[in-house]
């Protein structure tokens, strides 16, 4: 591997790394190239060059070809990027330059230039070009004495200046913030950070793909809405001048999905970005993706061997034959999801026993696990509603192969379908993967007269107190008026799919420009 190229100081010493020195000297090249531009010689930020060729082809193509064989029948190249090290060398240079391709160079190609192939005078402008310059090289392949594809040029140009010099090469950005607020930056000297984007760009693909191939239609549905819905949680506000009434970012497409179904849609889909003003964690973002699909005539159990064919789907799009592992601990999601209920969780994890059903033990162990009425209204909760905190602190972690949690109260699923023969529970699961929820679904609620005494149940606790409690939603209620099918629907965290996908600790790890507290 060639080694970066950086002038000693003065003294012969190890340069001072002054960020704001080198700014300095990188403006006063700029400025020179904007006077030259003036006297009619060259232009500083030329757009009229065109790439032929990319890193990763090249290797493809030429990645096993002889150095012999190149000498035989020349190969000619013509590639530009952004030249991430330099090595000069008197009379010769090398160089490397990145590009956007993938493969095993990671995007990058090496180039030679002499005084023979680019003349003594761009040779030596070159010697003054800095690591960050976005290059073009024209030239023909060969092989160095070490065997590394290069590409002998005999015409390089100088496309975009950078004015701020890189990271350190060795050691990239050490600060996690820096990388996410300054993700062009982490894109640039990080292969692994540029491969996890494409590989969720990828993933994506693949979902959408399965999605439409199995009959749903991708639609979209409005990111302001009148109230909030949807979901239980707590909304941004904006104001929406023309109007002159208060709007509210979305939390969750469903309802306006679900009028799709009304107006006579089968099957639909959306994948779209949401917004909450909670808190934000390694699973939680103001700002995230998810997507969201409803299909007429389902119920929750087609939900369940639905999302088991898109997830095995997706892992085998982007994984292909090699097991997909998670924090170095294998996840099989090529077995059959096992599929338990809230109470059966907490009997299988746990050393509850019995005392599951016992309103008085759960409450006792909620309030060990630091879990308070001022908080969770604990005194007020139905038993099933304490199973639910309990499974949530206890066995919640637990779930590393994917799990489908079934029938959850009816009192916190007010979207839900409630269960013919358990009315005080609802056909809906939630799916755990590595002990994290990944997707919520259920059969839908599509009784209208229900429907309204469930958002009325929700008014009520809102003016008791609970922000997150949804609004009524009366043109909703108007819509299943008309008659909606009986149908299941289900919402999947795309930006914790991912995380999994590419082994990644954080959700600000796939996403591109997560939330960050603004800079000072």
């Amino acid at each position: 591997m060639t080694q970066a190229y950086t002038p000693p100081s003065a003294d012969g010493s190890a340069p001072a790394h002054d960020d704001n020195q080198l700014i300095a000297e990188r403006r006063e090249k700029l400025k020179a190239m904007r006077q030259a531009q003036q006297r009619g010689e060259g232009v500083a930020f030329p757009n009229d060059f065109k790439p032929t060729d990319k890193a990763a082809e090249l290797f493809a193509v030429h990645g096993e070809t002889t150095k012999e064989a190149l000498e035989a029948n020349p190969v000619r190249a013509c590639v530009a990027g952004r030249m991430m090290l330099k090595r000069v060398m008197g009379k010769a240079s090398f160089a490397t330059l990145q590009d956007a391709s993938f493969g095993p160079s990671g995007g990058r190609i090496q180039i030679y230039l002499n005084n023979d192939g680019v003349g003594e005078a761009l040779h030596n402008a070159f010697k003054h070009w800095d690591l960050g310059d976005i290059v073009a090289a024209e030239g023909v392949l060969f092989r160095t004495r070490t065997g590394e594809l290069t590409i002998h040029a005999d015409s390089v140009r100088l496309i975009t200046k950078s004015l701020r010099p890189l990271p350190d090469k060795f050691h990239g950005i050490a600060d996690q913030e820096i990388k996410y607020r300054q993700r062009y930056v982490d894109l640039m000297t990080d292969e692994n950070a540029r491969q996890r984007f494409v590989t969720r760009s990828r993933a994506l693909s693949s979902i959408r793909d399965f999605m439409v191939g199995h009959g749903f239609l991708e639609v979209e549905t409005p990111m302001l809405h009148p109230i909030p819905g949807g979901a239980n949680a707590k909304p941004f506000k904006t104001h929406h001048n023309a109007l002159d009434q208060e709007m509210f970012l979305r939390i969750a497409p469903e309802l306006y999905l679900k009028r799709l179904l009304v107006g006579g849609f089968d099957r639909v889909f959306e994948i779209n970005r949401n917004f909450r003003n909670e808190g934000i964690s390694v699973r939680h973002n103001p700002e995230f993706t998810m997507m969201e699909f409803y299909a007429a005539y389902w119920n929750y159990h087609d939900l369940m061997d639905f999302n088991e064919q898109l997830i095995r789907h997706v892992v085998k799009q982007v994984h292909g034959d090699t097991p997909l592992t998670y924090n170095g601990k294998p996840v099989d999601v090529y077995a059959p999801f096992e599929r338990l209920t809230i109470r059966e969780a907490i009997l299988k994890y746990t050393e509850a026993g019995d005392n599951v059903d016992n309103t008085e033990w759960l409450l006792n162990q909620l309030k060990k696990l630091g879990l308070t009425e001022a908080k969770h209204q604990l005194s007020t909760r139905s038993l099933a509603s304490l199973q639910v905190l309990y499974f949530e602190e206890k066995v919640e972690d637990k779930l590393w192969n994917p799990t489908f949690i079934m029938d959850h109260p009816t009192e916190i699923s007010p979207l839900a379908r409630a269960n013919d023969a358990k009315p005080e529970v609802t056909e809906r699961f939630e799916l755990y993967i590595t002990g994290r929820e990944f997707g919520n679904a259920f059969s839908e609620l599509n009784d209208a007269e229900d429907q309204a005494a469930r958002f009325q149940a929700q008014v009520s606790a809102k003016d008791g107190g609970d922000d997150e409690a949804m609004h009524f939603d009366a043109d909703y209620i108007r819509a299943l008026e008309y008659g909606m099918p009986p149908a299941g629907g289900c919402g999947i965290g795309i930006d914790r799919l991912m995380m999994l996908l590419t082994d990644s600790p954080s959700i600000r790890d796939v996403i591109l420009f997560p939330a960050l507290r603004r800079e000072h």
